[in-house]
């Protein structure tokens, strides 16, 4: 009987201690921190949620890219140009030595065009459908550049052809 109040002691008391230390841990304040991608205007200029996924997908690779870690990096030089290829494109991208993305050339060939342009293109050549597309992009981070989005259009009604120019707002050229 000794021995089981002796346990029911010890245990009270570890529950107790055990409770003290979690509220004392609860009432910890933590600093607030902001976590922002270095380069998140190249994102926003390029929106890539409209973009197909291969596009969407290299273009957050080159956001991510972390040029200080490349095996040829040296704090010598002040710009970088890497390229970026996958099946259907690529991206030609420049930083400066502190891995900020100053400007891209980006090309890309028979990507899925996005249904608001194909809408507007459908509206205005009803009979035409898209039977190739090359998506180009031109970025800038510099102030009085703007971001070109463009998409080379090639339409086919039978045996009749036609290029078109489209910008992403679905605006024919």
């Amino acid at each position: 009987m000794k021995s089981l109040k002796l346990i029911l002691g010890m245990l009270f008391a570890g529950v107790a201690f055990l409770a003290a230390t979690i509220q004392t841990f609860a009432q910890k304040v933590l600093p607030e921190i902001t976590i922002t991608a270095p380069n998140y205007k190249y994102l926003d200029a390029v929106s890539p949620e409209e973009a197909a996924p291969p596009v969407n997908m290299v273009e957050q690779y080159a956001a991510t890219y972390d040029i200080k870690g490349a095996e040829f990096y040296e704090d010598e030089y002040d710009n970088y140009v890497v390229s970026f290829f996958i099946p259907e494109g690529k991206i030609l991208a420049a930083y400066n030595k502190e891995g900020k993305l100053l400007r891209t050339a980006e090309k890309f060939k028979n990507v899925a065009v996005p249904m608001e342009i194909l809408q507007e293109v459908t509206k205005k050549f009803p009979k035409w459908s898209v039977s190739k597309d090359v998506y180009r992009v031109n970025y800038y981070d510099e102030k009085g550049h703007a971001t070109q989005k463009l998409y080379k259009l090639l339409l086919q009604d039978g045996n009749k052809k036609m290029r078109i120019k489209v910008n992403d707002k679905g605006e024919i050229l």
